[in-house]
C-alpha cells in the first residue's frame, strides 16, 4: 500500500482527492491536513510515501511546506492547484505531477498510474521541487522554530541577526525569533548583496543602515533604520564603508 497524506485547507477539496484515491486501490490515506503547519508535522511524524499538496493555502502555502520540510525530505509530491497556464507549464517542464482544479477521473487516474511507476523506479526528485519553489514560490524566507511553533520570516523584513550560542536570533519588525542554525551557517545562505556581517556575532540587512559613528581603534557603531545600535568591528569596517559610499 502507498501511504498517502492529503493536504488542503478546504474539506471538500480533500474529499475530492480521497474518494477516487480509495476507489482506485493500492493507496492508504494515513492522514489529512487542513493547513501547512499540520502538513509539516504529519510529514515528519508519519513519513508518507506520497503527498497531495494544495499550492494555495492561507498563512503557509504548499511551497512554504516544501521549504520548511526541505526538498530532500519531501515524499513524492502531487501538486493540487488552481494556478494559471504559466504555472502548469512550469510543473510540466520540471516533470512534476499536478492536478488542476477541478480535475476529472481520467486525469486523476493518469496521475496515480505515474505515481506508481515513480515509486517503483525510485530516482532523484529534489531538483524538480527545488526549481519549482524558486520559480513559483513566495519571496525567500527564513524558517524560525521555537517551542514547537514555526514562523516564516521574509528576508526583506529582517533588520539584523545576532548570534545566540548554537542558534541565531533574527530581529524583524521589532520582534526577535530564534532560528535553529548557527550564524555562520545562516550567513552562507543569505544573499551577499542584501546582508553583511558587521561583527563576529552580528549580521545586518544593508538597506537598514542609517548612520555610522567612528569609535576607537578602528571600530564604529552603526545605527539601523529601526533604531537599533550595533557595534561594527574593524575587521568588517571596509566592506560597510564601500556599501555606504555607493
Amino acid at each position: 500500500m502507498i501511504r498517502t497524506l492529503i493536504v488542503d485547507d478546504e474539506p471538500l477539496a480533500r474529499r475530492a482527492v480521497r474518494a477516487p484515491l480509495e476507489a482506485y486501490g493500492g493507496f492508504a490515506v494515513v492522514a489529512e491536513a487542513g493547513h501547512g503547519r499540520a502538513a509539516v508535522e504529519a510529514i515528519a511524524v508519519l513519513r508518507p510515501d506520497l503527498v497531495f499538496l494544495d499550492v494555495q493555502m492561507p498563512e503557509m502555502s504548499g511551497f512554504d511546506v516544501i521549504e520548511t520540510v526541505g526538498v530532500e525530505a519531501m515524499p513524492l509530491t502531487v501538486f493540487v492547484t488552481a494556478f494559471d497556464a504559466h504555472a502548469v507549464r512550469a510543473f510540466e517542464v520540471q516533470a512534476l505531477d499536478y492536478l488542476l482544479k477541478p480535475f476529472d477521473d481520467l486525469r486523476f487516474g493518469r496521475v496515480l498510474d505515474r505515481v506508481r511507476r515513480q515509486l517503483a523506479e525510485g530516482g532523484e526528485r529534489s531538483d524538480g521541487l527545488r526549481s519549482i519553489v524558486a520559480t513559483l514560490g513566495d519571496p525567500p524566507r527564513l524558517v524560525a522554530r521555537s517551542h514547537g511553533s514555526i514562523r516564516l520570516i521574509p528576508l526583506d523584513q529582517i533588520d539584523w541577526i545576532a548570534a545566540a550560542g548554537d542558534y541565531a536570533e533574527v530581529n524583524a519588525g521589532g520582534r526577535a525569533s530564534l532560528v535553529n542554525e548557527s550564524l555562520a551557517s545562516l550567513e552562507a545562505r543569505l544573499p551577499v548583496d542584501a546582508f553583511a556581517r558587521i561583527h563576529r556575532s552580528a549580521i545586518v540587512r544593508l538597506d537598514r543602515l542609517a548612520e555610522l559613528r567612528p569609535g576607537a581603534h578602528g571600530d564604529a557603531m552603526v545605527r539601523l533604520s529601526c533604531g537599533a545600535e550595533l557595534r561594527l568591528s574593524r575587521r568588517y569596517r571596509e566592506a560597510i564603508d564601500r556599501h555606504l559610499a555607493r
